[in-house]
């Protein structure tokens, strides 16, 4: 074999060997949780119990926090209010993987800043926390296995979207979509030629993240002239309907909305999809949304498949 043959054949060998090296991103497959701060835990233990009626159980991150499930891989776990916290009120947003070990490793692949290894919880639970390009704190949760919960008053049991305050959508595109594999799914805005919301698809389910653009001047962190309520709007968990009509009458027929902070009606969304919007008492919001639209949507097409119960 001649010098350039065997040169080229030791080079493909190498390149062979790195791309065979090279850790492969296991699957995203949806929301795990969000996790929320709370003022009142009495509250907000009534709120998504009586109201939402999540099954409470013991927080697998944080001994002082509260887990409140939907499902067994869904849920909102919430934490006692830091000192000096201001107006925000959300801690974390969690995507499920299969594999956290695995995700941890091709991300530190990529150069993304990591933890040495993955947290394991007492039920069984993985995960691990990064950055993203804004700073917010985002956790991959590698569900436990043979887990049950009972929720059987639940008002949905599937967590459909979360959202939270985005300033730069090509910045955040680079951490979601090009290393993540993140797809889009719908974006609109309040008004014509205004985009406020662009939805991103985990990349092997149906969930999405909800960049909420509609947080004023670009920058980071969140605006001095920002409300506590505004901020609630903006991080936000969705929980998919069948019918958000009927989910609302039967929370209104049995009295689970007495004293709750909510819409007095259902409405249609700009993306053609019922929906419906409460507050926990530290006015984080939680949408209620139809899985299919029953209108046509402004702004764009639906360029995915949508969730299903």
């Amino acid at each position: 074999m001649s010098c350039r043959l065997l040169a080229a054949a030791s080079l493909a060998l190498a390149t062979l060997t790195v791309a065979q090296s090279a850790p492969v991103r296991p699957k995203i497959t949806g929301i795990s949780h969000l996790a929320v701060y709370t003022s009142d835990p009495a509250a907000t233990e009534h709120y998504y119990t009586a109201v939402i009626g999540a099954a409470k159980l013991p927080d697998p991150e944080n001994p002082k926090g509260v887990k409140y499930a939907v499902s067994a891989t869904q849920f909102v776990e919430v934490l006692p209010l830091p000192a000096g916290s201001g107006i925000n009120r959300l801690d974390h947003s969690a995507f499920n993987t299969e594999n956290a070990e695995a995700l941890r490793a091709y991300l530190s692949a990529k150069r993304w800043k990591t933890p040495a290894k993955v947290t394991k919880g007492a039920d069984g639970s993985q995960w691990f926390a990064v950055l993203d390009p804004e700073g917010n704190t985002i956790e991959f949760v590698q569900p436990p296995v043979g887990v049950k919960v009972d929720a059987p008053n639940a008002v949905g049991h599937r967590i459909i979207h979360i959202g939270f305050l985005v300033h730069d959508r090509a910045k955040e595109d680079t951490f979601y979509r090009a290393l993540l594999g993140f797809q889009p799914y719908w974006f609109g805005g309040m008004v014509d030629g205004k985009i406020d919301w662009v939805s991103q698809q985990v990349p092997d389910g149906h969930d999405w993240l909800e960049y909420m653009l509609t947080s004023g001047p670009s920058g980071s962190g969140i605006p001095a002239t920002m409300s506590l309520h505004d901020l609630g709007v903006l991080d936000h968990l969705s929980i998919g309907e069948v019918s958000v009509e009927a989910a609302y009458a039967s929370l209104k027929a049995s009295g689970r909305l007495e004293g709750a902070k909510a819409d007095a009606h259902t409405q249609i969304g700009k993306d053609g999809k019922g929906q419906l919007n409460l507050y926990d008492p530290d006015l984080i919001r939680l949408e209620l949304m139809n899985f299919h639209a029953t209108e046509k949507p402004c702004c764009s097409p639906f360029t995915a498949v949508d969730p299903a119960e």
